[in-house]
């Protein structure tokens, strides 16, 4: 053995420290040019790991910083037991650590060509902070008792058609932290399952316009899922996903042009963020999601969303209808009237009725279009008349405007009686009342006839009548209903 072999094998047995880093070459992107007194074989790392002799009354651990690993550190099905903490070294070439146990490793600033540790088992934290990645990390199946921790990590370009992190199926026992991570390819987390917090707040992913930024499909998170602050090139895919705290989005950047940026359809969340973010490039997919809290700005809605049999319990922050519709009238599959009763539920929630009325008679304005000729006419008269009975003081003040209009008609024209010395005296106030309310009569209709224009008028004020009436019972009607 070299002597820096020598010098680590020597500490392994006590567990003791071993920095071979100097000063004035501490980065590890550089370690190609680090020297033999920096240097170790990874045959010898490996053989250190799986038989070395322990000391009597010591702990036995490799702790090693600011080494030159040389070769393949092949520990593909093996069961070390003792505490791995190679920091800010260099690999040369990429560690195989497939279906191996470990009970502890720390690769805190290393610099790799990449991780080929599927279906790993580590009994404690994984720790790769800071590490650079040339190629790609590959978790998946991998179980983590305790943390994993990849805050401020770096992985480069992979290979075409490889994801940069594949963590899919992996099953962390305290929360995933990697804030800050960068990664030019997919971050895959399908399947994957975290009893704690995910944190990616302020990652940088950048797979590119119509790629996978990241896929967590059917993934399951026991408390938050944090990407504030995010900057996202590409879609993030969360179908099927239940995260039981926080999808808290604030202050992201979303950009996926031409296609979906956030496809979180059929997931259950319990609180999803949508705030304090520029609007989203791309399309927002919420179909079929549960939601107990929605916080969505209007400020956020893209140009346009998917939200058919979406469910929230409540909608904050309180805005008015006017800019929440705004938002309904951008789905791309055109009038959804599920939409409507969810927006309007939230707002009988908090006590605003009359948001809850304007959202309704936006329904039926939309779904007006929706109809033929017929029902498209019948519709306008509905809402000029009475606003589809969500208005009906409209129809107090058109009654009143004919019954003046009438009044003033027949009061300096008096209709000639039928039987004179049978009409009772003439009113032009209850005569117009006669002709305008189709159910109540005031004996004044039948005992007179008007002649030319009064006749018109007299008919015109009848059919006005009978459409009043009508569509003031159609009103009333769909108000008792939604009771």
């Amino acid at each position: 053995m070299t002597p820096a072999e020598e010098r680590v094998w020597r500490a392994f047995a006590r567990g003791a420290d071993v920095d071979l880093r100097e000063p004035a070459d501490g980065d590890p992107a550089r370690g190609a040019d680090w020297g033999p007194e920096r240097t170790l074989r990874a045959a010898v790392v490996r053989a250190l790991l799986l038989s070395a002799p322990q000391e009597d009354g010591e702990t036995a651990a490799l702790r090693l910083a600011g080494a030159r690993i040389t070769g393949t550190l092949n520990l593909q099905y093996a069961d070390v037991g003792h505490a791995v903490r190679l920091s800010d070294c260099f690999f040369e070439e990429v560690p195989v650590l497939y279906a191996a146990r470990l009970r502890q490793l720390n690769l805190r600033g290393s610099a790799l060509p990449g991780l080929d540790a599927d279906t790993l088992r580590v009994d404690g934290v994984l720790r790769m902070s800071g590490c650079l990645f040339e190629g790609p990390v590959r978790l998946g199946g991998a179980q983590i008792s305790s943390a994993l921790f990849m805050d401020g990590a770096t992985i480069d370009e992979p290979p075409s058609g490889r994801p940069a992190l594949q963590l899919n199926h992996v099953t962390v026992g305290d929360g995933l932290s990697a804030p800050g991570l960068r990664a030019h390819g997919e971050v895959r987390l399908t399947g994957a399952s975290v009893a704690g917090t995910v944190d990616l707040n302020g990652v940088r992913l950048e797979a590119g316009a119509g790629e996978v930024a990241i896929d967590a499909e059917t993934l399951t998170v026991d408390g938050d899922a944090l990407l504030r602050d995010a900057d996202v090139l590409g879609w993030i895919g969360l179908r099927g996903a239940r995260i039981a705290g926080r999808l808290d989005l604030s202050h992201a950047r979303l950009a996926n042009p031409g296609d979906a940026a956030l496809r979180a359809s059929s997931c259950t969340i319990g609180e999803l963020w949508l705030r304090k973010s520029p609007p989203m490039v791309g399309t927002l997919n919420l179909r079929r999601a549960q939601l107990d809290v929605l916080f969505l700005e209007p400020e956020v809605v893209p140009e346009k969303v998917l939200l058919n049999s979406l469910v929230y319990t409540s909608l904050t922050p309180h805005e008015p209808a006017e800019r929440r519709l705004a938002m309904l009238e951008r789905d791309g599959e055109g009038y959804v009237p599920h939409a409507y009763e969810q927006l309007t539920a939230a707002y009988r929630r908090i006590g605003d009725d009359p948001a809850a009325r304007l959202v309704q008679l936006a329904k039926q304005r939309r779904r007006r279009a929706t109809l033929p000729w017929y029902g498209r006419l019948w519709g306008h008269v509905q809402d000029a008349t009475v606003g589809y009975g969500f208005r009906p003081l409209r129809a107090a003040g058109w009654l009143v405007s004919l019954l003046v209009i009438g009044s003033l008609a027949y009061a300096l024209h008096h209709p000639e009686p039928l039987k004179a010395d049978e009409a009772p005296r003439f009113n032009p106030v209850f005569y117009t009342l006669d002709l305008l309310l189709p159910v109540i009569s005031f004996g004044q209709e039948g005992a007179f006839a008007p002649t030319g224009g009064y006749q018109w008028l007299s008919y015109a004020l009848v059919l006005t009548g009978w459409i009043l009436a009508t569509t003031v019972v159609t009103g009333i009607t769909r108000t008792v209903s939604r009771q």
